[in-house]
């Protein structure tokens, strides 16, 4: 996969696609630590883009607090 920084819908769908073919049995032994992997890199992306998000809001809410 290129190294695009992809968006949180982005991530969260090639995420939901690996699940999907690990639950459905569609990925061999010889993938599974890749798909895994992956995976674990695409929950990274997801968590820092939401942990971003809230520091992003809380600061616009506490600018309008002032």
């Amino acid at each position: 996969m290129s190294k695009k920084k992809l968006s949180y819908a982005e991530s969260i769908e090639e995420l939901e696609q690996i699940v999907a073919k690990i639950e459905g049995e569609e990925v061999d032994v010889d993938q599974l630590a890749e798909n895994v992997k992956r995976a674990l890199e695409l929950i990274k992306t997801c968590n820092l883009k939401l942990k971003n998000t809230e520091e992003e809001v809380s600061k616009i809410l506490k600018e309008l607090e002032d």
